[in-house]
């Protein structure tokens, strides 16, 4: 597949970034002040740590609906195309925050606002859970082969730029007074996600079908049912699912629970949200850095390394944030956010695309994509939460969580194998490498 020309494939990645970050601001947005104000709102009858675990379960909901819109989406993504499915994703997507920042409290209305605040966060879950791998598709199948890793980067770009974005916001409203905050500060960054619908439909409806879905498309070979053919030879979702579990609880934890605890460990919110929002900016370097060091070196051996690495790191990240220092803070979540996740999650926006062939390649890389956030990152803040809790207030077993959810993503990176050459071009790849592997060790030397 020849190199395509760098300015349409510019406007697809620069799509795919935006939109990505509009979906991601809503979506963490909420994970941010669920941490912050959603106990006290819509859970007040309940003590502060079962509060807020309940306040992360209703976070757990919108994980939970996500594998369901990866194959709605990704069934007529594979049918009818990738960017019809975008535009009704984002749509969704913005329609649902914006009524979140609508919706009364517990004192209003009672139990409908649990109930309803559950439900629009649902609504959020199946919209996401088509929004990352057609974005994904739309950039990996505009790209040639070379440098496939870092313009797929671009859409793992919008989780930082989303959640930086979502940081700015939180902080802006939690500068004003308790009762004003609590009153209306918090619906403000809800509702600004209008403006972010806006913006991203723009750019969205200016970009191009994907070539290579419209060339499978002129032939006629679009699969009936992609979900079926995927569980038919599921080594590959299995493998790319088990690869975003360690990056996923990370960007999980150090989005959400991180502000959590270490406002209970002593520090303010405004400076772990301004740690938050620096590591956020500065991930927005190291992403598309990693992911062509990814497109020079292999993903398996980028990807390995994250995944090692985090495993090293995991207890003394909490002991950084256990010192009391503001610079040790600091220092754990620029690492965790900048250094260690971008390792393991950059390059995997292109293996998920290299992995499945065009007729199940948006099923494929969203139901990956989405069962890996519903077991990674869905259920990490509600995970962490109890376990500290179980743990008297000490991040000890948080950090064995940390440090397990690697271990599996090392295990799953070193059974798959070598992408970085696949022509997305080329259906019958992943079949003839399947078969290859049947006669190969499951392990190949990196």
């Amino acid at each position: 597949m020849s190199q395509p020309n760098t300015t349409p494939l510019r406007r697809v990645a620069i799509s795919g970034l935006l939109g990505t970050a509009m979906e991601f601001y809503d979506f963490l947005l909420y994970g941010t002040l669920a941490a912050l104000v959603f106990d006290k709102l819509f859970f007040p009858d309940l003590s502060p740590m079962v509060g807020t675990i309940a306040a992360f379960g209703t976070f757990t909901a919108g994980y939970l609906a996500r594998p369901l819109g990866g194959i709605i989406f990704g069934h007529f993504g594979d049918k009818l195309g990738r960017k019809s499915m975008l535009l009704l994703t984002m749509s969704m997507m913005g329609a649902a925050s914006f009524l979140i920042g609508l919706l009364p409290s517990y004192a209003t209305i009672g139990i409908w606002a649990p109930i309803l605040l559950t439900l629009l966060r649902a609504v959020q879950g199946i919209a996401i859970g088509g929004e990352w791998g057609g974005a994904v598709l739309m950039t990996a199948e505009h790209s040639g082969n070379r440098r496939r890793g870092f313009w797929s980067s671009f859409t793992a770009m919008g989780a930082p730029l989303g959640s930086l974005l979502s940081t700015v916001a939180v902080m802006a409203v939690v500068a004003l007074p308790d009762e004003e905050f609590l009153a209306w500060g918090w619906r403000v960054p809800f509702l600004f996600s209008v403006v972010l619908l806006g913006i991203g439909l723009f750019v969205r409806l200016r970009v191009s079908e994907s070539p290579v879905f419209a060339q499978l498309k002129q032939t006629r070979s679009t699969a009936r049912l992609p979900v079926v053919e995927i569980l038919r030879r599921p080594r590959n979702l299995i493998l790319t699912t088990g690869i975003g579990l360690g990056p996923l609880v990370i960007q999980a934890l150090w989005s959400t629970f991180i502000i959590t605890y270490a406002v209970r460990a002593g520090y303010s919110e405004s400076l772990v949200l301004l740690g938050l929002a620096v590591g956020s900016a500065l991930q927005l370097l190291t992403l598309p850095t990693v992911a062509a060091m990814s497109d020079r070196i292999g993903r398996r051996p980028t990807m390995l390394a994250g995944a090692i690495a985090t495993v090293a790191m995991a207890f003394p990240l909490f002991w950084m944030i256990d010192s009391g220092s503001a610079v040790w803070l600091m220092v754990a979540l620029l690492l965790g956010r900048c250094v260690l996740q971008p390792l393991t999650y950059a390059p995997w926006p292109a293996v998920m695309a290299e992995s499945f062939d065009t007729r199940t390649r948006y099923t494929g890389a969203s139901l990956g994509y989405q069962l890996s956030s519903l077991l990674g990152g869905g259920f990490a803040p509600l995970i962490a939460s109890s376990l500290l809790a179980a743990g008297g207030g000490s991040a000890t077993y948080v950090a064995v969580f940390v440090a397990a959810s690697s271990a599996a993503t090392a295990l799953a990176i070193w059974r798959i194998r070598e992408t970085r050459d696949a022509d997305l071009t080329d259906h019958s790849a992943p079949e003839r490498r399947a078969s290859r592997g049947a006669r190969q060790p499951s392990g190949p030397p990196l």
